[in-house]
């Protein structure tokens, strides 16, 4: 078979495990270890406390520090409610298109890493590739930070990342962070009839949105001259209100999800220290002037840094040489590359796939997409002997 061949026989063995991250991954993370095993690797599976979901790092060359990381997750985000034309957990190809969940966000990248496995192992590597395949990306980069944590103790370390998320193979040094919060308030239900003998916790809520629509445009000002994101500077959105149970019914309970994507640190410190003054200085004694057991609670879901580009990084200029690319750029989506980069390593974000299809119903990846990975791929084996 060739590479390519190869390569999509890998990917229609991974998309039909449908690992929603609400579910396990365990299933896909032993046919990976096992796969691996088989073509030489030596491979580590470390489980989180519920023992549902797992990372694997698995190493081909030898036991020495300065490896090199190929980096991908194994979850994907739900079908629920799309409407897909083809099964979205079964490989359909139509006019050199392949569609199926996670067939562009991530597994077309970790596909391509399994074909090409078996030649790494082939000989003598100077330094060690690894394969690094994680949980729970799309809710918070859980794996990741929990791996990084774990690596950043181990003696033997790789030195940089190569994280193959969909960028069109175009090399991404840096994106900015993603931060989501959930904030909860709790107030005091009664009839409609009386708002004013109540505390509607839907209208506070609905007050928090308010001021955070605000607070983009002070982010907006604050942005970089010099920055190269687009948009410029840190962006705040909104992804969820929920509240109360019916008309007449003062809501006693509400919920807004929340998403910060920093440009900086400053940002993040900035905007949740704004939420969190306004909250305690305006909205809680207004709630508790009517009812002292009123609360409002903000729960972190996830805050994963950015990838901030610097001047001298190793994977930036490998993944350049190896696909030819003149320079590096910067993307607005958040990955797990800044997890690695806070931990001393150089990474960088190129990998197979159109972001724009990412998180969509009929989602695919191209085969010129995947034979163009399969090719940096080739150029790293030369590039490790």
């Amino acid at each position: 078979m060739t590479d390519l061949a190869t390569c999509e026989a890998h990917l229609a063995d991974l998309v039909a495990f449908p690992t929603v991250s609400s579910d396990s991954n365990l299933a896909m993370i032993g046919h990976l270890a096992d796969r691996l095993d088989h073509a030489g690797a030596r491979c580590r599976i470390m489980t989180d406390d519920s023992g549902t979901k797992a990372n694997l790092f698995a190493t081909i060359g030898p036991d020495i520090s300065g490896g090199i990381v190929l980096s991908g997750h194994t979850d994907v985000v739900p079908v629920t409610e799309q409407e897909w034309t083809t099964d979205p957990f079964a490989l359909t190809e139509a006019d050199g298109l392949l569609y199926a969940r996670g067939s562009c966000d991530m597994k077309g990248f970790i596909a391509a890493c399994m074909a090409l496995a078996p030649l790494y192992a082939q000989g003598t590597l100077r330094r060690p590739v690894h394969f690094c395949f994680t949980h729970d990306e799309e809710v918070g980069c859980l794996g990741a930070r929990a791996l990084v944590a774990e690596m950043s103790g181990w003696d033997i370390r790789p030195a940089l990342a190569i994280i193959g998320e969909p960028t069109s193979m175009r090399v991404i040094d840096g994106h900015k962070g993603c931060c989501e919060y959930t904030t909860s308030f709790h107030g005091l239900a009664g009839h409609g009839s009386n708002p004013g003998l109540g505390v509607s916790a839907t209208e506070y809520a609905a007050r928090f949105v308010a001021r955070l629509l605000d607070l983009r445009g002070e982010l907006a000002a604050r942005a970089p001259h010099d920055s190269r994101f687009d948009p410029p500077g840190s962006t705040l959105q909104v992804g969820g209100l929920r509240g109360g149970i019916a008309h007449n019914v003062i809501a006693d309970h509400a919920e807004v999800d929340w998403e910060l994507r920093p440009v900086n640190p400053e940002d993040q410190a900035f905007a949740t220290g704004e939420m969190r003054d306004y909250c305690n200085d305006v909205l809680l004694p207004a709630m508790k002037s009517v009812h002292e057991g009123s609360k409002i609670e903000t729960r972190t879901i996830g805050e994963v840094v950015g990838l901030t580009p610097c001047d001298a990084n190793e994977a930036a200029e490998i993944a350049q040489a190896l696909t030819g690319a003149n320079g590096s750029d910067v993307v607005p989506f958040g990955t797990e590359a800044g997890l690695f980069q806070s931990i001393g390593m150089d990474a960088v974000v190129c990998g197979p796939g159109d972001i724009a299809q990412a998180h969509k119903p009929d989602e695919f990846i191209a085969r010129d997409q995947l034979s163009a990975c399969l090719a940096m791929l080739h150029g790293l084996d030369a590039h490790l002997r």
